[in-house]
């Protein structure tokens, strides 16, 4: 199936595996790209390190192309973009819109741009500044979202921006792939439905508490700022916790955020400096971000879920197998192009047909 976004990025179907913290690690994004689609490697939670040997695995398990997702706001951010350029990674994505600077940075050694939004003006300022395409989440994705549904969002961007447009939120099967490509975008992103895959690396019991969910909230009790996870004893303990509280826990998790990302606390210090300039977020906005990649490593790599939180869009309560990736690209790709292609029958038969 191919579209601008394949075109642009080289792969041999619109579907992307988004950057997920502990989750997107190199035996996922290979097997991803295997499959034909774009496998995203999540680098928040690595060091300089530890992205550049991830990429490397990357690269020994798959000659396909992939991308990396990167944190415009990091300290280290010229350093992570050098390394890609180095390894010849074909995409960076974004979770927040990088400085033109960076996204010129890029371009100019050929690498695939492709920022991140949840808002129509964010999307055409990171069109303005030279990016090659856009991720649009809407309301319905997990993790860090925005309140607008994505049946509403998708539509303004494709209308607003000239580059091609990437569907996220909401997304887990053909009939998906198929809507999002009639509203004009070039594919679909999904982060809950590679999660539940087979060639996920995360704990299965974990994946077991995924497929028996249900229900999802928006919590601000994590990091201060809106973030889609399941609902479990835990969230609703944070819900109901104090704001003393959450800072005290928050100042606890970036004492083993620390130890685990092998960061100083300068850096660490001037990176949330960074954030809280970026973003307009206040200092306990700032203090509660460290809570963000220990709850989630807490599930997601040490399987207990009892004492983390799992990041999950709307699209949990629809899921009940665990595919491997190929099986999962292949299901949606056929199934996309038999409903189009009914789609097109309809057309061709006429108003009195339908």
């Amino acid at each position: 199936m191919r579209t601008a976004l394949t075109e642009l990025t080289g792969v041999r179907h619109p579907v992307v595996q988004t950057g997920m913290g502990w989750v997107a690690g190199p035996r996922l994004v290979s097997a991803v790209a295997n499959a034909g689609g774009l496998g995203i490697l999540a680098s928040a939670t690595m060091t300089l390190d530890g992205l550049a040997t991830a990429i490397r695995e990357v690269k020994e398990r798959t000659d396909a192309p992939f991308g990396v997702n990167l944190r415009a706001d990091a300290s280290d951010a010229v350093e992570r973009i050098d390394l890609l350029v180095k390894e010849g990674v074909r995409v960076a994505s974004f979770a927040l819109a990088p400085k033109p600077e960076l996204i010129a940075r890029l371009k100019d050694a050929g690498v695939v741009v492709i920022p991140s939004v949840g808002a129509r003006r964010h999307a055409e300022k990171v069109a303005a500044w030279g990016a090659d395409a856009v991720l649009v989440q809407g309301g319905e994705g997990g993790g860090h979202t925005g309140p607008v549904a994505t049946t509403l969002l998708l539509p303004q961007v494709v209308d607003a921006v000239d580059i091609p447009v990437i569907a996220a939120g909401g997304f887990f099967d053909g009939r998906g792939l198929a809507a999002a490509l009639a509203y004009g975008a070039a594919g679909v992103a999904m982060g809950t439905r590679f999660l539940l895959t087979s060639d996920s690396s995360v704990p299965d019991a974990v994946k077991r508490v995924y497929l028996g969910m249900t229900e999802t909230v928006v919590t601000r009790q994590v990091d201060g700022l809106p973030h889609r996870v399941l609902r479990t004893d835990l969230v609703d303990a944070l819900e109901h916790s104090g704001r003393v509280t959450g800072l005290v826990r928050a100042l606890r998790n970036a004492a083993r955020f620390k130890r685990v990302s092998g960061m100083s606390w300068r850096a660490m210090v001037r990176d949330g400096l960074t954030m809280r300039h970026g973003r307009e977020l206040s200092w306990s906005q700032v203090l509660m971000a460290a809570n963000t990649p220990m709850l989630l490593k807490a599930a997601m790599v040490d399987g207990r879920p009892d004492l983390g939180v799992m990041a999950s869009g709307q699209a949990v309560a629809v899921i009940d197998d665990l595919p491997s990736c190929r099986e999962l690209i292949d299901g949606i790709v056929t199934q996309a192009t038999e409903i189009m292609a009914h789609l097109g029958d309809l057309a061709a038969e006429g108003p009195a047909r339908r």
